[in-house]
């Protein structure tokens, strides 16, 4: 088993009622679904904050299209679909 650690946090009563609804129908315990949605919710945020900074290094380094190129393959594949039902 991986090691853990002990955190404290506030929440609502409504919330805290909530998950223990929660626990009760998965048989899980509060704090094992708290803990996933915790992991799961930094998983998510990390991945954002990654992408926007491998958005702002390709911005840095010119690695970018520009906005009225990028408009026009759009517009490109729109109307390719469009063509392709008609």
């Amino acid at each position: 088993m991986p090691a853990s650690t002990t955190m404290t946090i506030r929440i609502s009563p409504d919330v805290k009622d909530k998950l223990g609804r929660l626990a009760q129908g998965t048989r899980r315990s509060r704090a094992f679904l708290a803990s996933e949605a915790v992991e799961a919710y930094v998983d998510r945020e990390l991945e954002i904050i990654d992408g926007i900074q491998r958005g702002l290094a390709d911005v840095a380094a010119g690695r970018m299209v520009p906005h009225d190129e990028a408009m026009a393959e759009l517009q490109a594949v729109i109307d390719a679909t469009r063509g392709g039902k008609a």
